[in-house]
């Protein structure tokens, strides 16, 4: 078993044009004060990250890891998430995914992907300039307006959404693969791949591809009412991130799953602040040190109620508390015997 690391928190929430949010130095040191040991750095928001230039240059990354080092807190992860949304769109989303994409891509799915596909491509190399394992991302989606079967699907259309899914992924799995980085897919509605199924049905088709991996996140299966911890039973080998996140359920005659349109304060499921909502971290946080997850509890702060600053400053302390320091001894070791192996077959009557 390992302890794992944290707390961190992902800053593509937090980031904005106003002190101490609009610089990496600044929002770092903001970070640590909170009691923040680590943090997950949004690649797209050039107030923070320079990708471009983190893909090319070392001396950059070591740069970036200075300014951290100097505020308290280490680099946990680069994310693409918007980057990852680009690689694979529906036509009836291009309109509301068009202004992830750079202003010279925009209006032009074809360029549109290209454009992400090569932001990947550096985030593989940046990646691995900064000396991190683990990158996070979402997969995109063309069957996700397919996800209720009504009106019934065509024969082969799921199959053949997610042979074209892999055909755009796996150049970019090899890429993380020679950068020696896991791409871990945050399991997530609106993506392709957002339950254990789905994440399956694309795994198959990389060919059990080694960095073919997850990100846990528990609210977006409590939203789903998906078993989140038999989920980690399941997929611990491929979970290699984990992002803090809390949510609730509250099912009424007028609500379910789909909560009726309505905004996220009004859902029957939407997410909450950290010991807010109703995922049972005690138990996650359990079964992750169970398998010997080693990587970071990153907060990922989303919530309809509470102000962001107030969500920051209790998140780090909720973490270091569920936090678990596995031991290095059995609990029973003062009862042990210090027998032998002659003596074990003597117990057994073989001897």
């Amino acid at each position: 078993m390992k302890t794992i690391k944290g707390p961190a928190i992902f800053l593509a929430q937090f980031a904005g044009d106003e002190a101490p949010f609009d610089s990496l130095p600044s929002i770092a040191r903001w970070a640590a004060g909170h009691g923040y040991k680590g943090v997950q750095i949004p690649s797209w928001d050039g107030r923070l990250f320079d990708l471009a230039r983190a893909a090319e240059s070392k001396a950059y990354c070591d740069e970036v890891k200075g300014i951290c080092a100097e505020a308290g807190v280490e680099i946990t992860e680069l994310s693409t998430h918007l980057q990852g949304q680009l690689v694979a769109v529906h036509p009836a989303y291009d309109a509301a995914f068009d202004g992830f994409a750079a202003p010279e891509v925009r209006g032009n799915p074809k360029a549109r992907q290209e454009w992400a596909v090569d932001q990947l491509m550096k985030a593989a190399r940046a990646s691995a300039n900064l000396g991190l394992t683990a990158h996070a991302t979402f997969s995109g989606a063309l069957a996700w307006p397919f996800v209720y079967p009504w009106p019934q699907r065509p024969a082969g259309l799921i199959e053949t959404a997610f042979d074209e899914l892999a055909r755009r992924w796996r150049p970019i799995l090899d890429a993380f693969d020679k950068a020696g980085v896991d791409l871990c897919y945050e399991i997530h509605p609106g993506e392709d791949l957002f339950d254990g199924a789905t994440f399956e049905m694309f795994l198959e088709r990389v060919d059990g591809h080694p960095r073919c991996n997850i990100l846990y996140d528990p609210s977006h299966f409590v939203l789903q009412q998906l078993d989140y911890l038999g989920y980690i039973d399941v997929y611990h080998p491929r979970i290699k991130m984990f992002h803090v996140k809390d949510a609730e359920f509250n099912p009424s005659p007028r609500q379910g799953v789909y909560s009726g349109y309505k905004p996220w304060v009004e859902r029957a499921g939407r997410f909450r602040s950290l010991g807010d909502g109703q995922v049972d971290f005690g138990g996650i946080f359990s079964k992750l040190t169970q398998y010997g997850f080693d990587g970071w509890a990153v907060l990922e702060w989303e919530c309809a109620l509470k102000h962001p600053e107030q969500g920051a400053a209790e998140g780090a302390e909720f973490i270091s508390h569920h936090i678990i320091q596995t031991t290095e001894k059995a609990f029973d070791d003062f009862a042990g015997t210090g027998t032998d192996q002659a003596a074990n077959r003597r117990m057994l009557g073989i001897g």
